[in-house]
């Protein structure tokens, strides 16, 4: 197994953008009403049909989040099917006017992602019992008609639409690369060991948490993003502090900034806009 790739298979789908807005109340309320009122419904029209996303196959979306805390006001969550179509849609928000009054304090670019360690090790076994050489075009082809073959079958994962739950929670992290521990220098088992032990603590929050993890290397600062969706937000402190228990995360892991948002329909987005957030957008589901 030490002769073997140490590097586990991925698989991409959706390309995600997260962006991080202050509003600049102060001078939104100088507004005359009419123009405030315009503005909204200008709004309105131009983001609702990417929350609404496509009907079938991949649902290029985008949610809005009125965000907790002291980091921004609001939030936007956009899946979009290539990093082009992303930077379509930041351009699409920078053509309104509401945008006069966002001031961007912090982004996220990633990649929907899903890890394959399983898959990775028994391919890389069968193929070296095969007397495959690593890398070689034969090894190459294999590798590309297990990806296929597992891009189709997790279609709806790695394309997925953003779950309708109240809350997101949202955050960076990273493995540690130094100190005492390295989680790049572990074996392919060991780590696909801690990854199974770490995945069965998620799996039993799975009735009350969607999680949807993205890949950023090479993208971003950190390596991976965590989106949490939640209509009881205290699920995230116990998914959270549970998981600081196990191996993979008490020994490797380094966390970002975490981002808590209140999901806000964009047709409420005017009740927002005059301080107010209505039991009616906070049941949204």
């Amino acid at each position: 197994m030490a002769e073997l790739p140490p590097v586990p298979l991925t698989l991409e789908g959706s390309a995600t953008l997260h962006q991080m807005f202050r509003f600049r109340w102060k001078e939104w309320r100088n507004l005359p009403s009419w123009h405030r009122e315009r503005i909204a419904n200008e709004t309105i029209r131009a983001l609702y049909p990417t929350e609404k996303g496509a009907a079938e196959g991949h649902p290029n979306q985008s949610a809005l989040f009125s965000q907790i805390g002291h980091k921004g006001d609001l939030m936007l969550l956009h899946f979009r099917d290539s990093l082009q179509d992303l930077n379509r849609a930041e351009l699409q928000l920078a053509q309104t006017e509401l945008f006069d009054y966002l001031e961007e304090r912090h982004s996220y670019v990633s990649v929907v992602e899903l890890g394959l360690y399983d898959s990775s090790i028994k391919t890389y076994t069968a193929l070296a019992e095969k007397g495959v050489e690593a890398f070689s075009p034969e090894w190459n082809t294999a590798v590309k008609e297990v990806i296929a073959r597992q891009t189709a079958a997790m279609a709806p994962r790695l394309f997925p639409r953003i779950p309708s739950a109240k809350y997101l929670c949202f955050y960076p992290m990273d493995r540690r690369r130094g100190e005492r521990n390295n989680w790049y220098s572990a074996s392919m088992p060991e780590r696909q060991r801690m990854m199974q032990d770490h995945g069965a603590i998620g799996r039993r929050y799975a009735d009350e948490v969607r999680q949807i993890i993205t890949g950023s290397i090479g993208f971003d600062d950190w390596e991976w993003g965590v989106d949490l969706f939640a209509d009881d937000p205290l699920v995230f402190k116990k998914l959270i502090y549970e998981m600081r228990f196990d191996e993979a995360s008490s020994l490797y892991a380094e966390f970002g900034q975490f981002f808590i948002g209140v999901r806000l329909p964009i047709q409420d987005l005017p009740l927002w806009l005059n301080g107010h957030l209505t039991e009616a957008a906070v049941a949204h589901s």
